[in-house]
């Protein structure tokens, strides 16, 4: 049933064009790495069809591998749009986790109300090296916050991420990942069968691709 969650997320990102895919005319990431695909999940909230489904199938995927926390958690900006559905679905409390804390008023980093011993499921829009998903675990942590795991919507899957995620100790699950997209994109016809090969090398070598 998840293997069918993944492919259909996958699906609707790419027909809502969340996310895209250029093989030919790669997208240059902040990071300056070269890649054949982009994604804005934020995209899905203008629909709601799509935005409905995911927030049915992160309530499962949070039911499924946590059980109930005290509150859910987003990751600013691109998660919390969609934690704020989630938890309002689960009719938990909401709080969301800023990169940084504000240069004026209180200078909060997480702005909701947390407490000491709280159990939390931190959403996520998207996981690339997991860096600022775990910064916000960090912040989450350093207030006392019980932080059962993270769930995403997408994940490109990088080793990095998965290791970075193991040292810090936090369990991390994903709707669909870019695996499942690129062979959905094939199977649709959203890209050729020979650009498989090509997408296939990115995810295994991102940093000197089409250098």
């Amino acid at each position: 049933m998840q293997d069918d969650t993944a492919s259909k997320v996958a699906e609707f990102l790419l027909q809502i064009k969340a996310i895209k895919l250029q093989p030919e005319q790669p997208f240059i990431w902040a990071s300056g790495w070269n890649s054949p695909i982009y994604c804005d999940n934020r995209i899905s909230l203008s629909y709601p069809r799509v935005r409905t489904f995911i927030r049915q199938e992160l309530v499962k995927l949070i039911e499924d591998k946590f059980g109930r926390p005290d509150l859910i958690a987003g990751v600013a900006t691109a998660a919390i749009a969609q934690g704020a559905l989630v938890s309002e679905a689960m009719g938990l409390p909401f709080v969301y986790v800023r990169s940084s804390a504000k240069d004026h008023g209180r200078q909060n980093t997480i702005e909701g109300e947390v407490q000491p011993n709280l159990s939390a499921v931190v959403i996520e829009d998207l996981v690339s090296t997991g860096g600022s998903s775990l910064k916000a675990v960090e912040e989450l942590r350093k207030n006392g916050v019980i932080v059962k795991g993270l769930v995403s919507i997408f994940s490109y899957g990088f080793e990095t991420a998965a290791d970075s995620f193991r040292k810090a100790g936090c369990p991390f699950y994903s709707l669909s990942n870019y695996d499942v997209l690129i062979k959905q994109a094939v199977a649709t016809g959203y890209v050729k069968k020979q650009d498989l090969p090509v997408l296939q090398d990115w995810r295994k070598h991102p940093d000197t691709w089409k250098k």
